[in-house]
């Protein structure tokens, strides 16, 4: 067994992985729940936006808890920052018309 002397060159634990992958099931997770309208903006790789597409036909649970993984798993290779700070700008910009129409 290899033997760590500084914290910094630990590797991540178990549970730390794993928040990171539920992290990421949930963003793909809210990317299927928005309209096309609004994903058409999101710097999306194609695979994802395939992925997505066939996780708004599923309609079996047990099939879309799958694809919801596969989405989480699709996202490690994304730029999550950039899809995060779109999405923020998206919400932001929504506030900034509602403040408008008040």
């Amino acid at each position: 067994m290899e033997e760590f002397d500084d914290d910094a060159t630990l590797p991540p634990s178990k549970s730390s992985r794993k928040r990171a992958a539920l992290s990421l099931q949930r963003l793909g997770q809210h990317l299927v729940g928005l309209r096309e309208a609004e994903r058409a903006g999101l710097p999306l790789s194609e695979t994802l936006r395939e992925a997505i597409a066939e996780a708004r036909r599923i309609t079996s649970r047990g099939a879309l808890a799958r694809q919801y993984q596969y989405l989480g798993k699709l996202m490690r290779n994304e730029d999550v920052p950039a899809i995060e700070a779109a999405l923020d700008a998206q919400v932001e910009a929504q506030k900034a018309r509602a403040r408008l129409r008040k």
